[in-house]
């Protein structure tokens, strides 16, 4: 089960990104976003996120 980011709540802050062990993360047009496919469930970024924006599908 991959984490996933809404859209609407993400500010685009960042703070994800570095924290993603596997490089999952990346910059989309209106918010971040997390490949599924690459993504381990770690929950690193659900834990760093200062939004609540991500949580595990």
């Amino acid at each position: 089960m991959a984490y996933k980011i809404d859209a609407d709540t993400c500010t685009s802050c960042g703070a994800c990104e570095p924290v993603c062990p596997v490089e999952a993360i990346s910059e989309g047009d209106d918010s971040y976003v997390i490949d599924g496919d690459t993504c381990i469930d770690c929950g690193l970024c659900e834990s760093t996120c200062p939004v609540d924006a991500i949580s595990a599908e």
